[in-house]
């Protein structure tokens, strides 16, 4: 079956950083564009970022924008989240996402 497994996530300071990793199985990651999704509490998912299945076309929410990088190992099946400058606003729970198939999230808290 597909399986995608977030990590990654922590308790950080406002200001700090994180790298978050998705780790896919049961189907050709490296035929499949991803997406990062987080769901912060009290709010539905948003959408924070799209990479292309070839790693050569990248979209980020204006709120995430010129902070958070992604990119992708397609060898190693896994789509990555840097997360730089972090704001208590990001604070949330992050997906990877695929054609409906989620991971089970990985949680993210930016606070002093």
């Amino acid at each position: 079956e597909v399986q995608l497994v977030e990590s990654g996530g922590g308790l950080v300071q406002p200001g700090g950083s994180l790298r978050l990793s998705c780790v896919a199985s049961g189907f050709t990651f490296g035929s499949k564009d991803m997406t990062w999704v987080r769901q912060a509490p009290g709010k539905g998912p948003e959408w924070v970022s799209f990479i292309h299945f070839g790693g050569g076309t990248t979209n980020y929410a204006d709120s995430v924008k010129g902070r958070f990088t992604v990119w992708r190992e397609n060898a190693k099946s896994t789509a990555y989240l840097q997360m730089n400058n972090l704001k208590p606003e990001d604070t949330a729970v992050y997906y990877c996402e695929h054609r409906g198939a989620w991971g089970q999230g990985t949680q993210v808290t930016v606070s002093s």
